[in-house]
C-alpha cells in the first residue's frame, strides 16, 4: 500500500478498537487524532466527517467479521456442517467480544431509533447480510435433509440470535462464569431439536 493508504487503514484500525470499547458514539476525532498521534485535520483528511469515519469502521467490522466466521465455513459440506462452522465461528467471535465489545450490538441500541441515519443503515445492512447468509445455510440444511422439512428458519434464526444476544449481556454485562457453557449447549440442544429424524 502508499503511504497514504497505510496511514487511512492505521487510523481505521485504531478507529475499531476505539468504538468496540467506547460505542460508535464514543469515538471522537480528537480521540482518535490523540491515539495516531496526528492533528485532527491530518484525520479529517482521510475521512472527511466523523460520520464518514463511523460508517467505515462499521464496514471494516463486517469486512473483518466475514473474513474471521463466513468464509472459513464455506470450507464446510453443504447443509448442517456448514451452518454448524457459522455458529461455532459466530460463537467464538463473540467469546473473544466479551472483553473488546460488539460493534453490532453496541451499535443496535445506539442507533436503534435513528432514522434516516447513514451509521444505522450500514450497521443494518451489515447485520441483515449475516442473518441472510444464515438463514440460507438453514434452508440449505433442509434442502439436504440434514433438518427436518417443516422446520421455520425465521424461527430457527430468531432462537440462534436470542441465545448469542444472551451469551454478550449474560458474559459481558453480568460476568456471568457459565455463559459460555449454557449457550453452547442452548445451541446443541436447538440444532438436534431441528434435525431430520433420518440423521
Amino acid at each position: 500500500m502508499r503511504k497514504g493508504e497505510q496511514t487511512r487503514a492505521a487510523i481505521l484500525d485504531a478507529a475499531l478498537d476505539l468504538a468496540s470499547r467506547d460505542g460508535l458514539e464514543g469515538l471522537t476525532i480528537g480521540l482518535l487524532a490523540e491515539r495516531m498521534q496526528m492533528s485532527k485535520s491530518g484525520v479529517f483528511a482521510h475521512f472527511g466527517s466523523r460520520e464518514d469515519l463511523q460508517v467505515e469502521v462499521v464496514k471494516e467490522y463486517h469486512r473483518r467479521f466475514e473474513e474471521e466466521v463466513f468464509f472459513p465455513s464455506l470450507r464446510e459440506p453443504r447443509g448442517l456442517p456448514r451452518l454448524q462452522a457459522m455458529i461455532s465461528g459466530w460463537i467464538e467471535k463473540r467469546i473473544q467480544e466479551v472483553t473488546t465489545g460488539c460493534i453490532y450490538i453496541s451499535g443496535a441500541v445506539e442507533y436503534d431509533d435513528r432514522a434516516d441515519n447513514p451509521v444505522r443503515e450500514q450497521l443494518v445492512a451489515s447485520v441483515s447480510t449475516w442473518r441472510a447468509a444464515l438463514t440460507r445455510a438453514i434452508s440449505q440444511a433442509m434442502e439436504e435433509g440434514h433438518l427436518r422439512a417443516d422446520a421455520d428458519p425465521q424461527l430457527m434464526l430468531f432462537e440462534m440470535y436470542s441465545f448469542t444476544l444472551g451469551l454478550h449481556h449474560d458474559a459481558r454485562f453480568l460476568h456471568l462464569p457459565d455463559a459460555v457453557r449454557l449457550t453452547r449447549a442452548s445451541l446443541d440442544k436447538l440444532i438436534v431439536s431441528y434435525q431430520s429424524s433420518s440423521r
